[in-house]
C-alpha cells in the first residue's frame, strides 16, 4: 500500500515534458523493434515472400490441401481447390522491390506487436489505480493472443478462400486474371490485419464494461443492431462474396457473445463486492 502511494506521488511529481520524454522513449523502442524485425524479414526473402506472402496463391497451400482432404473424405468435390487460374505480375519498375519492402515491414509489425503493446502498456499503466491494474492484469497476453488468433484466421481461412473466389471470378472466359503484385499484397495484408483488429472485440467490451460504459443487458438489447454492423464491416473489408463475409462475421459474432459473458461476469463480481462492503458497513454501524 505504501509502495503504491509512493509511486502515485512520484508520478504526480512528473511534469508534462517528463511524460513526453518517457513517451518518446517508448515510441523509439517500439520503432526499433519494428525496424530490426523488418530487416530480418527483408533478408529472409525466400521464406517471408516466397512462402508466407505468396503461400495463399499456390495450390499446395495448407488450407487448400486440407480442403481437398475434407472433400475426399465426405465426397464433396466442390470443396477441393486444386487450381488457381491467375498469375501475379509486376507492372512497375519498382513494383517487386517496393512490395518486398512493404511486406517485410508488415511482417515486422505483426511479429513485434506484443512488444509494441507492452511498451504502450508500460506507459499508461502507472496512471491507473491499483484496482484498475489488478483488473487489467494479463492484458498484454490476452491482447496479443487475440491479435495472433485473428491474424491466423485471416491468413489461413479468410485470405485463401477470398483469393480463390477472386481468381475464379470471370465476367467472360476471354478475360484473363492477371493480378498486379501490389494488388495481391494489399489484399492479403488488409484481410489479415482487419481480422487481427476485429478479434480485439472481447478486450474492448471488457474495458468498456470495467468503466461502466456498457452492460451485459445493453449488449443483449443491441445484439441485432450489432449483427447488422458486423455484417456491414465484414462486407467492407472482404471481397464481394457472401462466403467471405460470413467467414469473418461468424467468429466476430461469437466473440461478441463472449464479450456479453465477460460483461455479465464483471457485473456479478461488482455486485458481490458491493454486497460485502454493505455487510461490512452494517456490521461496523
Amino acid at each position: 500500500m505504501a509502495l503504491d502511494q509512493y509511486k502515485d506521488e512520484e508520478e504526480e511529481g512528473m511534469s508534462f515534458l517528463d511524460h513526453l520524454e518517457e513517451l518518446r522513449w517508448h515510441l523509439l523502442r517500439s520503432l526499433a523493434a519494428i525496424l530490426i524485425l523488418t530487416i530480418v524479414a527483408f533478408l529472409s526473402k525466400s521464406i517471408v515472400f516466397g512462402q508466407v506472402i505468396l503461400g495463399p496463391s499456390k495450390v499446395d497451400f495448407v488450407t487448400y490441401r486440407l480442403l481437398c482432404q475434407v472433400a475426399d473424405y465426405f465426397g464433396i468435390t466442390a470443396l477441393c481447390i486444386d487450381t488457381l487460374p491467375f498469375t501475379i505480375q509486376s507492372r512497375q519498375m519498382t513494383g517487386q522491390f517496393s512490395m518486398h519492402l512493404t511486406s517485410s515491414m508488415v511482417v515486422g509489425l505483426v511479429i513485434s506487436f506484443p512488444y509494441i503493446f507492452w511498451e504502450f502498456w508500460k506507459f499508461i499503466s502507472p496512471g491507473l489505480y491499483s484496482k484498475e491494474k489488478q483488473a487489467a492484469r494479463g492484458a498484454v497476453f490476452f491482447v496479443s493472443l487475440l491479435f495472433f488468433a485473428g491474424a491466423a484466421f485471416g491468413y489461413f481461412i479468410l485470405a485463401p478462400l477470398s483469393i480463390n473466389f477472386l481468381a475464379n471470378y470471370q465476367l467472360d472466359p476471354t478475360i484473363l486474371n492477371e493480378f498486379d503484385i501490389t494488388s495481391y499484397v494489399n489484399t492479403l495484408v488488409m484481410l489479415v490485419l482487419a481480422s487481427a483488429i476485429m478479434f480485439q472485440l472481447p478486450v474492448v467490451i471488457y474495458f468498456l464494461s470495467m468503466s461502466g460504459l456498457v452492460t451485459s443487458a445493453m449488449l443483449k438489447t443491441y445484439r441485432r443492431h450489432s449483427i447488422v454492423v458486423i455484417l456491414i464491416v465484414a462486407a467492407i473489408i472482404t471481397p464481394p462474396d457472401v462466403i467471405s463475409q460470413l467467414l469473418i462475421a461468424m467468429p466476430i459474432l461469437v466473440l461478441y457473445e463472449v464479450g456479453i459473458m465477460i460483461a455479465k461476469r464483471l457485473e456479478k463480481k461488482r455486485a458481490e463486492k458491493e454486497r460485502l462492503e454493505n455487510l461490512k458497513y452494517n456490521d461496523n454501524a
